[in-house]
Order: structure tokens, then C-alpha cells, then sequence
């Protein structure tokens, strides 16, 4: 049977013409036995729609490790390091992941209490809530009545280190799914600049994703400027550093209140391990932009003057810059992110056992959302590797073009 790829079921919220070519459900495969051309098609079908999802998957972690390392065989390490979480005190992620033993690479993660699990004797899992993160929280009453928040918007990588690049790809596994009542995200942001009363309603547990593509392509001209020429300078250990800090009520960023760790209180770190990556990641396959920064590392912006002369009065620092304001870099990233995640333009996973989304981890941001009550067991395996590569930014086309 030939591979069919089927759009995926978008809410009623989204606006089609942007997400059209976003996300695919792919039919008429076995994940655990590929053959080699199957999976050439899911590759490049991966990098054309960002996020595939494969229904009634039955994979051990095993499997799930070949099927995700097959995007890059020359990697091998979890894209945090193998082991390293768990053992990572002052890391905001420690919580939430569960290394399987036999396979580093492949985490636990989920809600309630799990026995006997692939070699995990029990482990107390807990579904990422705003609470523990953001500095203003929802009430009692509002929660009751089925409001959430986005946790916080990101793509999967350490941040840190030269031979921890961000992974291509991740694989997110869903075991068992508790069912209930969808709930509604109120984004909270009002009264910041450009943001409204936005909110959206969502499955219960949702994982929500929006696409890099779009939401580079939505910047008005100054703003995609001012990305083609910038590159994000993240904070040593970003996620001790962010630890001791909150975010906003949209999961877009920090709030600047001096709360991160002083670098004498991080782990220890070499200058030389710092990462320093473009914006906008370039699409291996599309050639297309994608605006990819996880706002709650990023510590510094170093920007770029603008190449063309004749540009120079419509650009947003047209001499080049290096912002360590940690506000005013804050207050660019925003403007860039936020209209991204805007509902019209969120895809909000709606769970069954044994899906497995397959997303394009360069290309994509996604958030944990919602939350699940004691009782509510969930049980996701997630995978994703270090790659044997950086990103590649806009080229010399792109920045003519844009900037």
C-alpha cells in the first residue's frame, strides 16, 4: 500500500489558508519495519508540512530510537545529553522527564503515578502547569471552570554546549491518554503592546504547535529585517538560568524582574560552550525561513548592519546592535513571537493512544497546555537527539531580500 498523507483535522478556530500546509496525518505505513524509500517520503514530507502524525502506533523504545535517529544516524545523544536530566538539579526540565534506563535517548513524561514501566520501578510524573512557572496565575474558580495557559513555548534543545546542537527531529508517543473535558486558553496579555484578549479553546492536554514559517512570514517588513540580520545569544545552562525566574502569561518569555541565576550560581561553564544561533533556521529541504528562538533562554541579540544602503531609513537598527538589555531583548522577541501564536494560527493536538507526532523541531514551536486533575494517569514517551549539526541561517539571497 502507497504512503497517503491526509491534512490534519483543524479546529474551528484556525485560519485554513495559513495552516493549509501544515501538518499531515500519514496512512498506509508501519512505523516498526520502514523500508528505506518509505521513510525517504516521510523525510521530505517532514520538512514540507513541519509535523506528521501516525495513528495506532504500537512502538517499543527501541523502535521509537531507530525510527527518530534514522533523520540523522550520525547522532546518538538525547538532545539534553543522555542521562543528564535527572541528575540536573537546577534544571526547570528535571520535574517533568523520566530517563528510560536501557534507552537515555527515550524520556518519560506524562501525569500521575506509573509503575513497572520499561524498566522504571515507579516514577511520579507531572504534567507541566503554569502554576509552578508563570509569576501571575489563574484562580481557583477560573481553573474549576476549565481555563488554562499555554506552559511555555519552545523547541526542544539544551542551548549549551558545542556538541549539543538543537535536534531536528522529535517524536512525541502517546501511551495512554486520560480523556475529559476540553479547557480554554486565556492568553492573559492585554496590556501588553500589539496583544488582545485572545483565547482558545482546546482538547483536553493538548500539545499545541504553531509553525516557524508562518510566523516569520506574518512580520511586517522591518520586523523580518531585523530577524534575517540577528542572532540569539543563549544564557549558560538557559535552563538553570530560568529556573529561578517567571514567565509571562502567554509562556512567550520571561518577566524582567532580575529573578534569573547570577552565573556564579550555575553549574559550571566555559564561555566557548555558549550557543550563539541564528533567528531564522533555514529548511533543509524548502529552502524556506523559519523563525526559531526559545525565548526564555535567549540572553543577548547581536544584529547585523543592513547590507543595502538604500534600505537604511524603513530598518530597525540599520548600524547593527548588540542589546543586553534584558527587557528591550525581551520586548523584540515578543514582537516577533507573539503573532505567531495568535489562535487562529495554533494547531492543538487533540490525543488518542497510540498516536506518535513526528515534528520538524527546527521548524516548529509547541507548548505543554491544560491541566489534569490527580486521578488523570498520562503516559508519553518523547525522543529526540543532539544532532551532528547548528542550524543554517538566512543566506546571502536571504539577507539581500529581506533585510
Amino acid at each position: 500500500m502507497a504512503i497517503q498523507l491526509v491534512p490534519l483535522p483543524l479546529p474551528g478556530s484556525a485560519d485554513v489558508s495559513k495552516l493549509a500546509d501544515f501538518g499531515r496525518e500519514v496512512r498506509g505505513i508501519e512505523l516498526g519495519s520502514l523500508m528505506s524509500e518509505e521513510f525517504k517520503e516521510i523525510e521530505e514530507s517532514l520538512y514540507k508540512y513541519s509535523a506528521l502524525l501516525f495513528r495506532n502506533v504500537n512502538l517499543s523504545p527501541e523502535q521509537q530510537y531507530a525510527f527518530t535517529k534514522a533523520f540523522d544516524p550520525e547522532a546518538d545523544a538525547y538532545g539534553h545529553g543522555n542521562n543528564k536530566i535527572e541528575s540536573a538539579k537546577t534544571s526547570i526540565l528535571q520535574p517533568y522527564l523520566k530517563t528510560i534506563p536501557r534507552v537515555p535517548q527515550v524520556q518519560l513524561i506524562g501525569h500521575g503515578t506509573v509503575r513497572d514501566h520499561e524498566g522504571i520501578t515507579e516514577a511520579h510524573l507531572k504534567h507541566a502547569s503554569h502554576r509552578a512557572f508563570h509569576k501571575t496565575h489563574l484562580s481557583g474558580a477560573e481553573e474549576a471552570a476549565g481555563d488554562t495557559r499555554f506552559f511555555r513555548w519552545h523547541m526542544d534543545a539544551a542551548l549549551y554546549g558545542r556538541a549539543l546542537p538543537p535536534p531536528r527531529v522529535t517524536t512525541l508517543y502517546g501511551i495512554r491518554v486520560p480523556q475529559g473535558e476540553g479547557q480554554v486558553v486565556k492568553y492573559g496579555d492585554a496590556t501588553i503592546e500589539g496583544a488582545s484578549e485572545d483565547e482558545l479553546r482546546v482538547p483536553l492536554g493538548t500539545t499545541a504547535f504553531v509553525s516557524g514559517k508562518t510566523m516569520f512570514d506574518i512580520q511586517p517588513r522591518e520586523l523580518k529585517s531585523l530577524a534575517v540580520r540577528t542572532s540569539a545569544k543563549y544564557a549558560p545552562h538557559p535552563f538553570a538560568w530560568m529556573a529561578t525566574a517567571r514567565a509571562v502569561s502567554t509562556g512567550l518569555g520571561l518577566v524582567s524582574e532580575g529573578r534569573e541565576r547570577a552565573d556564579k550560581d550555575l553549574p559550571p561553564w566555559k564561555e566557548e560552550d555558549i550557543q550563539v544561533l541564528p533567528v531564522c533556521w533555514k529548511n533543509p529541504v524548502t529552502g524556506e525561513l523559519h523563525l526559531q528562538l526559545h525565548p526564555c533562554g535567549v540572553k543577548e541579540l547581536h544584529i547585523e548592519p543592513v547590507p543595502d544602503a538604500s534600505r537604511r531609513d524603513e530598518a530597525l537598527y540599520p548600524d547593527g546592535a548588540h542589546l543586553t538589555d534584558l527587557e528591550e531583548v525581551r520586548r523584540i522577541c515578543y514582537k516577533w513571537q507573539r503573532p505567531g501564536i495568535a489562535p487562529n494560527l495554533v494547531y492543538p493536538h487533540d490525543w488518542r493512544e497510540g498516536d506518535l507526532m513526528l515534528f520538524h523541531n527546527r521548524g516548529v514551536m509547541h507548548s505543554v497546555v491544560g491541566k489534569f486533575t490527580e486521578d488523570q494517569i498520562r503516559v508519553f514517551h518523547q525522543c529526540n537527539f543532539a544532532t551532528s549539526d547548528f542550524p543554517i541561517g538566512p543566506n546571502d539571497d536571504d539577507i539581500r531580500r529581506w533585510a
